[in-house]
């Protein structure tokens, strides 16, 4: 009897090192679909929408390139924008399908489509695995629900395990049925060039890179607002799926035996360490990621002050860098690391806003959004997460000084620009009038 099988094509955009898709050869007709879910466009809780202009091109970017790659392997990609549970229930019912598989993702929204696609379908068999981490859930050193509460307890358990080659990249498919569309087409806006969506672009950085002497000086560079090279700029590959992390240890690893290995490229190991334990924290937290209380139970702020929020986002505010910052990830989607901390750490402590409002900006806006690590570092900053200090306060003046002396980035980005007064009315909206009047 044939074996039809589906494959929900989700934050893993790739053929390479694909350990999920690789058990979809037992099939004798394979479905490979991804979904563009109409909730990622319309207004959250959070005043902002999950999916952006920029970060919606950079997306779309990478579902054509896992087009054209399927289509090597003899394969295509059926595209809907529709509800993914909806979807893909319709297609298991019309072709009898019998196994769905998928990437393993630590949202909570994705896992509930999951959820229930499996009690709708219980004779269906479905299934999931690692593809996005550097260890399997199995290979841990501690069940998931005794997950370290810091980083650095995370750290010290896991990073001397070994990492797991990655798979060799898929080059054939059962094929598609006969009945099939392929990809709908795009309309793509060439916002930015520095960061093309898609499995291509991202294997042609990694080679760039290592190709280079960048990750030999990384820990020095790492915390500089701008520069191409400065930083990997592995993010927002990483974050669709698009590059394989245990592809990206592999090179890392073939660069220290090759060329150098010292303190910056152990560093870089050290930020993927980083990136797993929001990867597993998500799992582990669930619901708890967007919680005012986090995963502390702390008391937080749930302040909202619309004047100051839309100041912040539109780079308004009496804070130059700040502002410079917020321009430059309303142009191009992208903000250094360093420059996220700033931000954030203004957000939540001048600006005493609600952190989750900040949060859901960012992934609206972020082209390297990435559940886990988003929501779990803006926890970290907030003092409802993982940071045992109980939050991080930046001096905006004090990191000006440090990482623009000169004023270039801020010049650069237009920081100059905001208002220099920071409420234009008070808590009842009454406008704020100047002394004397």
């Amino acid at each position: 009897m044939s074996k039809t099988g589906l494959f929900w094509f989700q934050n893993d955009l790739r053929l390479h090192d694909h350990p999920a898709l690789w058990q979809m050869q037992q099939c004798d007709r394979l479905i490979c679909v991804f979904c563009f879910d109409p909730n990622w466009y319309r207004p959250n809780s959070f005043n902002a929408k999950a999916m952006g202009k920029i970060r919606d091109t950079f997306l779309k970017q990478a579902v054509v390139d896992l087009s054209a790659q399927l289509k090597t392997a003899g394969q295509q990609l059926l595209v809907i924008e529709s509800r993914p549970d909806e979807v893909i229930a319709e297609l298991i019912a019309r072709y009898q399908v019998s196994i769905v598989g998928q990437s393993k993702h630590p949202g909570v929204y994705e896992n509930r489509y999951w959820q229930r696609l499996k009690q709708q379908f219980p004779d269906t068999h479905f299934y999931q695995v690692d593809s996005a981490t550097l260890f399997d859930e199995s290979n841990l050193p501690f069940l998931l629900p005794e997950l370290p509460k810091t980083f650095s307890q995370f750290r010290k358990l896991v990073e001397k395990l070994p990492v797991n080659r990655p798979l060799a990249t898929i080059t054939h498919l059962p094929a598609s049925p006969d009945d099939f569309s392929s990809i709908d087409n795009f309309t793509l806006d060439d916002i930015n060039s520095h960061f093309p969506g898609g499995e291509q672009a991202a294997l042609a950085q990694v080679k760039n890179y290592f190709d280079s002497a960048a990750p030999a000086s990384y820990k020095e560079t790492r915390n500089e607002l701008d520069g191409w090279q400065n930083s990997s700029k592995f993010s927002p590959w990483l974050a669709q799926g698009s590059l394989s992390v245990r592809t990206l240890f592999a090179r890392l690893k073939s660069y220290e035996q090759e060329k150098v290995a010292n303190e910056s490229t152990y560093w870089l190991y050290f930020e993927l360490l980083w990136r797993e334990y929001f990867q597993w924290y998500a799992h582990q937290h669930k619901n708890k990621l967007f919680d005012l209380h986090g995963i502390t139970g702390k008391t937080g702020r749930a302040c909202y002050y619309p004047e100051r929020y839309q100041r912040w986002c539109h780079g308004n505010t009496p804070y130059p860098l700040v502002n410079a910052l917020m321009n430059e990830l309303n142009e191009t989607g992208y903000m250094s690391n360093r420059g996220r901390q700033i931000v954030a750490s203004c957000f939540i402590h001048e600006l005493k806003l609600d952190w989750r409002f900040g949060a859901a900006y960012f992934e609206q806006q972020l082209i390297d959004y990435d559940v886990a690590s988003n929501w779990g570092n803006w926890q970290y900053i907030a003092g409802v997460g993982a940071d045992p200090r109980g939050g991080r306060h930046f001096n905006i003046q004090k990191q000006t000084d440090q990482y623009d002396p000169n004023g270039h980035f801020i010049s650069k980005w237009r920081g100059d620009n905001g208002n220099t007064v920071l409420d234009s009315v008070d808590a009842a909206d009454w406008p704020i009038m100047p002394p004397g009047r």
